[in-house]
């Protein structure tokens, strides 16, 4: 009882000896949180785009997010596009496989994009295939995306140079033959900014890194952006919570 009661008599001199010490200073704010810069706002309705190729498109040996789809998507709408991209790229796909694939794609898409980027007949060139194959199923391709009234960026590719000039002659000229047949805006050779830059290419020499996606992402942001059908901004701004997510085809 004794000791208890001496434990009583303390609690004031704890309480007392506890308010003559200095109140702890706030905590600064964190500069990440300060120092951040807003988000850029984004007007008007979704930009649905729909991103039909190959690995180059899948992203192949990147990590989530890190796509060409996904980079894109990021970079346009840091400039005001309010771009939904839906990432229908398969490793592996010849024109052939993409042309298999291709009405299947297009109805599975819950809304019907605006614009197409296709990027396919890499791997025609790296197996070998014969050119006129590439060129029929590109412009079979071509064809159906145009009769559904919907405007294409083709990424043009070229042929490696170990496969020789007479095969070179027949397929370099495929992309700008069919850009210019279907209207289509022509980028003439996607690797361009990642070529003979190995610290842009993952091992294998043929997929670009993250870095180097940044880098071809850099190089056709505004070939996209401005392959966008003009829309009504009168229009846009009546309705701005209408659009819908795109679809991603699960792969």
């Amino acid at each position: 009882m004794r000791l208890f009661r001496m434990a009583l008599l303390a609690i004031p001199l704890l309480v007392l000896s506890a308010c003559d010490k200095p109140a702890p200073p706030a905590p600064e704010p964190s500069l990440s949180v300060v120092d951040a810069p807003p988000e850029i706002p984004v007007m008007g309705p979704e930009r649905h785009i729909l991103a039909f190729g190959d690995s180059l498109l899948a992203g192949y040996g990147l990590e989530d997010g890190e796509s060409y789809p996904d980079r894109l998507e990021q970079a346009l709408r840091a400039r005001g596009v309010n771009a939904s991209i839906a990432n229908a790229g398969v490793s592996g796909d010849t024109t052939a496989a993409g042309l298999d694939r291709l009405d299947f794609t297009l109805t599975s898409q819950e809304d019907k994009p605006e614009l197409v980027i296709i990027s396919l007949g890499g791997n025609d060139m790296l197996r070998g295939l014969p050119p006129e194959q590439t060129r029929n199923n590109l412009d079979a391709i071509l064809k159906r995306f145009t009769d559904a009234d919907i405007k294409v960026v083709l990424l043009g590719m070229l042929a490696a140079p170990n496969l020789g000039k007479d095969y070179a002659a027949q397929f370099n000229p495929i992309y700008p033959q069919l850009a210019q047949k279907y209207g289509a805006t022509l980028v003439p050779f996607f690797l361009q900014p990642v070529i003979d830059k190995p610290d842009l290419m993952q091992d294998d020499h043929v997929h670009p890194t993250a870095i180097g996606i940044d880098a071809i992402v850099s190089a056709t942001v505004d070939d996209v952006a401005d392959s966008l059908p003009k829309t009504d901004t009168a229009t846009a701004s009546q309705a701005p919570d209408e659009a819908i997510s795109g679809a991603v085809i699960p792969r």
